[in-house]
């Protein structure tokens, strides 16, 4: 996890991440969306053109933002577009059974710009079938764009341009002095003391080391798991975990799986030894 610098402004601590873009066109446009508002950082996650960003319409769409586009980073996975960070946040028209706590740009931008501990991302997904549920689930963020209910048609490029606005006019008015929305209060529910926050990788790792020990001990059945996993992520993505405290959920799976492995060691030796 790259280290995390407290007090950097918001506009070094955000990435913009496009998961299976279709368009080049709409790479380009991204691109000159973020660079307008004063952000740099763009992230492909396997574009459906593999050099994207040298394709004519997305170097025309860039317009004035060939910068961005050309230190575009192009990435296999989201789990490494996601490297380095400890909050994303999935931008979805659409609704989810199981997904993080839902929050409007305006509200995300305000906790982004307060916490300048967070290494962030803005996940926007393909222009015709959006984010899957695996990735947004991976998220401690559902974004929602408060759009006209009879007509919420976004181009992902439009999208991109009201998140990276709010993000900036938050970041504006909280360097210039305290939010005149909230002034000297604290947001509901924040506490005078933040440790580091868990980075995206240390949460999936924690989620995973949980779910091995939650099937030894024969809670989850691993051939009908249910809705048991996604549950637990959507309870955990309001918590906006710790390290400290991903640690501690790991070290009370690791107490319930080391006596089930040294039994199972120990029933071997005896089945060797009986041999």
């Amino acid at each position: 996890m790259n280290k995390q610098v407290s007090g950097q402004s918001l506009f070094s601590r955000l990435r913009f991440v496009l998961v299976n873009t279709s368009s080049p066109g709409n790479i380009g446009s991204a691109a000159r969306a973020i660079k307008t508002m004063g952000f740099s950082e763009l992230v492909l996650v396997n574009p459906r053109f593999p050099d994207a960003v040298r394709e004519d319409e997305a170097i025309a769409f860039a317009s004035g933002a060939l910068d961005v586009l050309q230190n575009a980073r192009i990435v296999g996975s989201v789990e490494e577009a996601l490297q380095g960070c400890n909050f994303a946040a999935a931008v979805s028209a659409r609704l989810r059974e199981f997904s993080p706590p839902v929050v409007s740009p305006r509200e995300l931008a305000g906790q982004l710009s307060r916490d300048t501990g967070l290494n962030a991302a803005l996940l926007f997904g393909n222009e015709r079938f959006g984010l899957p549920n695996e990735v947004v689930q991976k998220c401690q963020a559902l974004l929602n764009i408060p759009a006209n209910p009879d007509y919420s048609s976004l181009n992902l490029a439009q999208a991109v341009q009201v998140l990276a606005y709010e993000c900036r006019m938050t970041e504006l008015e909280v360097q210039g002095g305290p939010m005149q929305t909230s002034g000297d209060a604290r947001a509901p529910g924040e506490v005078g003391f933040h440790g580091q926050s868990a980075s995206v990788a240390e949460i999936e790792g924690m989620f995973a080391h949980l779910e091995q020990a939650l099937v030894s001990i024969d809670f989850l059945n691993p051939d009908n798991p249910k809705k048991l996993m996604p549950r637990l992520k959507r309870m955990f993505s309001r918590a906006q975990l710790e390290t400290e405290e991903v640690n501690i959920l790991r070290g009370i799976a690791r107490q319930i799986l080391e006596p089930k492995q040294a039994k199972a060691g120990k029933s071997g030796q005896n089945e060797q030894g009986e041999g």
